[in-house]
């Protein structure tokens, strides 16, 4: 993949970091108000309230640290196509001083970054080890993203909803038992290359290239490594009509998120704070998810244009029923990542490991799969209010070079060991630290809470 033109690019855009100033505030929380301005009105609201942050937050010790902690988290994330989330919001907290509200806020604009890396460099390449497609699958993509988005807007309900040592327990089970899985899923894949590599009489895999005629269709074909022979001639395959659709979810979303607004009352039309009308515009999500992913299911392309990728011993997933796995597992981690604030990539990686697709395609649609839910966070705070906008730019752009750089490291790897359980490690790698960092920072919150006598159970929602 020749990414080295982007990275060179990308690196110029560095400087600019040295010349930033954040703007900074002290972290204001959101009032509710009677009567949500129309569109001019709520637009210039925030526009003012932009204008009045006149403090500066100067470079210091604490961010440049974390500029540079969140440069190594976004180039092992970006390797294993998760977003990074799980590793952004402790560093911003802990490291750089950030409240948790604007460190959520910081967090979605540096996956976005770090995502929109990794979408430039896989959607316009395609490989041979995977007959001429690309590594990104669509179809999958397709199936799982209304489901994901309809998952995030409950977890989010349910995060207001659950008290914190809830929500602190439960991303420490799962995301405990998720790591184990994957990190089991990559020893069985090291092995699995290791074993090929005897017997095809490679040794060490002849620094990652495959024998002509070696590449195949069907199961075998995911025991190749990742860049064979041949790597020249891929070529750009973007299935217009499939990003067109997904586009298309998108913005459905996107509008009731818009219309909607928060639970504050903030949103384009004058609407009762947390009252009727947000209710059936938070419900109509449901019925769109659904129609959406009916629409998907039933106007499939013909079998041999689909572009599930198997590992060997893996199940066909042509069949309907087969193919509702990937909704219900976007909608499963949809609500998780609702609930733990985070990203789905992290989540839903290793679902899919699990279910059989391929390294690679897990990877590189994973982060796919992260663009359009990290955009939609973004802009949800971009148009609902947010502060320090410049300050977010700036680690935006650093996590985009990171994830330029993160990229080309492991290619460069697969290119010498030919291994593609090394995306595997790096998804592992993440979950861990997310495990670690999370589980503890949600503790400490859990314990100063209860230290301060505060109400430590189920709330409502508004």
């Amino acid at each position: 993949m020749k990414i080295h033109t982007s990275l060179r690019w990308a690196i110029l855009t560095l400087p600019i970091l040295i010349s930033f100033k954040f703007n900074h505030s002290h972290a204001k929380q959101t009032q509710p108000i009677s009567e949500s301005p129309r569109f001019h009105q709520w637009t210039h609201h925030h526009l003012h309230t932009h204008l009045q942050q006149q403090t500066l937050l100067k470079f210091s010790s604490p961010f440049l640290i974390s500029g540079l902690l969140c440069f190594i988290a976004a180039s092992i994330s970006s390797a294993g196509g998760v977003g990074g989330g799980g590793l952004f919001i402790p560093i911003l907290t802990i490291v750089a001083g950030l409240d948790l509200k604007t460190a959520s806020s910081f967090s979605a604009f540096m996956v976005t970054g770090g995502s929109i890396a990794n979408v430039m460099c896989q959607m316009v390449m395609s490989c041979p080890k995977f007959g001429g497609k690309a590594l990104i699958d669509y179809d999958i993509a397709l199936l799982s993203e209304p489901c994901m988005l309809l998952g995030v807007s409950i977890g989010v309900i349910c995060n207001l909803v659950f008290p914190e040592w809830l929500i602190t327990i439960l991303f420490a089970v799962f995301l405990a038992w998720s790591t184990s899985k994957t990190c089991k899923s990559g020893v069985m894949f090291w092995k699995s290359e290791s074993e090929e590599g005897k017997r095809n009489g490679f040794g060490k895999l002849e620094n990652g290239l495959v024998r002509e005629g070696e590449i195949c269709d069907g199961n075998e074909v995911t025991k190749q490594p990742l860049l064979g022979e041949g790597l020249e001639n891929c070529k750009l395959g973007i299935p217009w009509r499939k990003l067109g659709v997904l586009i298309l979810v998108w913005f459905s979303f996107f509008a009731l998120y818009l219309l909607r607004g928060d639970r504050f009352g903030q949103s384009i039309i004058p609407i009762e704070p947390c009252g009727m009308g947000y209710w059936i515009l938070s419900a109509l999500q449901i019925p769109l998810a659904i129609i959406f992913t009916t629409w998907i299911l039933h106007g499939r392309e013909s079998p041999q244009d689909q572009t599930f990728y198997q590992q060997e011993g893996g199940q066909s997933k042509s069949g309907p029923s087969n193919k509702l796995i990937f909704p219900v597992m976007a909608m499963f981690a949809g609500i998780l990542g609702g609930v733990f604030g985070i990203g789905g990539g992290m989540l839903i990686s290793p679902l899919l490991l699990q279910v059989g697709i391929a390294p690679e395609v897990t990877a590189a649609t994973t982060s796919f799969m992260v663009f359009f839910s990290s955009t939609m966070s973004a802009m949800q705070y971009l148009l609902l209010g947010m502060d320090h906008t410049y300050g977010a730019i700036g680690f935006t752009l650093v996590c985009f070079v990171a994830s330029l750089v993160g990229l080309m490291v492991l290619q460069r790897a697969m290119e010498l060991y030919g291994r593609a359980s090394l995306i595997v490690f790096s998804v592992g790698t993440v979950m861990a630290l997310s495990t670690i960092l999370m589980t503890s920072f949600g503790a400490l919150d859990v314990w100063s809470d209860y230290t301060n006598g505060e109400y430590m159970g189920f709330k409502l929602p508004c």
